[in-house]
């Protein structure tokens, strides 16, 4: 037998999770009001057995409802719920919690301070006999590992520690869903990186189907299968992060996943002309009006000679490697934002020439 892989940063081997049943969940028309506002409106998400979902949005979308929904935790007023094509809520049906089969993994870990380690994840484990219910518990402590630290209390641990017990009790149960309500949110950039990468592995070995909410555009495009970014309670766009990054679905969820550089146009002949240059367009009636968003990276190339649009560099900010450039162009009320290499020869002050390419920009018809 192949020995299992060795993880870093003290965590267990690779591969020695335990392996879940993955289940399908999905939301029809869910309505949840709290407080007498609507925080879900109809919202409609499905998730197949196995694959990762990221769920994006900002604060007050209605991304830790979601969760909470799924878990029998919060009721909802209309729609339905359901786990493997059985209604969990809805049409005067609420299964509770414990018999959903999901894993909730909560933002400030939820974890119990009077209670050991093993105690911890052992707390969802019920149903099992002593025996069983201690073995299935170190297993998963011993993935993240903190098998050695059964004794302990939550306080002795650290922040990244504390985050992989929360991990452990979650996946204890083996559960076919998984929810993880910002799970690296707490943790430091340092930290969050490799904490993220275990994490995931860990996901991958177990199987289950996962729900993560996030609130970072890189993190969810790093981590999901797919993305689903919320808005006001309902669903704006879900897809991979390929396509919810190149084909935004409007210009708001546009500006959330990066930075925009924005211009107004109007279409003439299928065309836009900008300062930065031309760009075709399709499906836009002649003379409508639209707003043209360009990204930092990937649609102007930057030189120090021509040909292409004379521009000059007005600030510039170094970040590990990266020169976030702000370049001033006639014609446009703002600099363009671009991202590039570190480069002395572009210093603030110098002159440079843009080439746009058209086939990155992004258009879409003012509302």
């Amino acid at each position: 037998m192949k020995a299992p892989l060795q993880s870093n940063e003290g965590w267990g081997p690779r591969g020695t999770a335990g392996v879940s049943f993955a289940s399908a969940l999905s939301f029809e028309g869910v309505d949840v009001r709290l407080g007498g506002r609507e925080v879900l409106r109809q919202l409609d998400l499905t998730l197949t057995p196995g694959e990762i979902v990221c769920l994006l949005g900002e604060s007050g979308s209605g991304k830790s409802t979601i969760l909470r929904v799924a878990a029998g935790i919060q009721r909802i007023h209309s729609g339905v719920v359901r786990i493997n094509g059985e209604v969990v809520s809805g049409g005067g049906v609420h299964l509770p919690p414990d018999r959903r089969g999901i894993g909730l993994m909560f933002q400030d870990f939820a974890l119990f301070p009077h209670m050991s380690l093993l105690q911890n994840v052992m707390f969802g484990l019920d149903r099992l006999d002593r025996t069983s219910a201690v073995a299935q518990a170190r297993q998963a402590l011993r993935r993240v590992g903190l098998v050695d630290r059964e004794d302990d209390h939550p306080h002795m641990l650290s922040g990244g520690q504390q985050q992989r017990l929360a991990l452990a009790r979650s996946i204890a149960p083996r559960p076919g869903v998984l929810m993880l309500d910002e799970p690296f949110s707490s943790l430091d950039a340092r930290m969050r990186e490799s904490v993220r990468a275990e994490t995931m592995a860990v996901l991958r070995e177990t199987g289950a189907t996962t729900l993560i909410v996030t609130h970072d555009p890189e993190e969810a495009m790093l981590l999901g299968d797919r993305v689903a970014l919320l808005r006001k309670g309902r669903i704006v766009q879900i897809d991979t992060a390929t396509t919810v990054y190149e084909k935004p679905a409007d210009l708001s969820a546009a500006r959330f996943f990066s930075p925009l550089s924005e211009m107004a146009g109007r279409v003439s002949a299928g065309r836009i002309d900008t300062p930065l240059g031309s760009v075709p367009v399709e499906g836009y009636a002649e003379g409508a009006a639209v707003t043209v968003g360009i990204r930092p990276v990937g649609v102007v190339d930057v030189a120090l000679d021509g040909p292409g649009i004379p521009g000059r560099i007005v600030a510039r900010r170094d970040a590990i490697g990266v020169a976030l450039c702000e370049v001033r162009v006639d014609g446009l009320d703002a600099p363009v934002q671009i991202r590039r290499p570190v480069d002395a020869r572009f210093y603030v002050g110098c002159d440079v020439f843009l080439t746009l390419h058209p086939e990155h920009v992004l258009v879409f018809a003012n509302e």
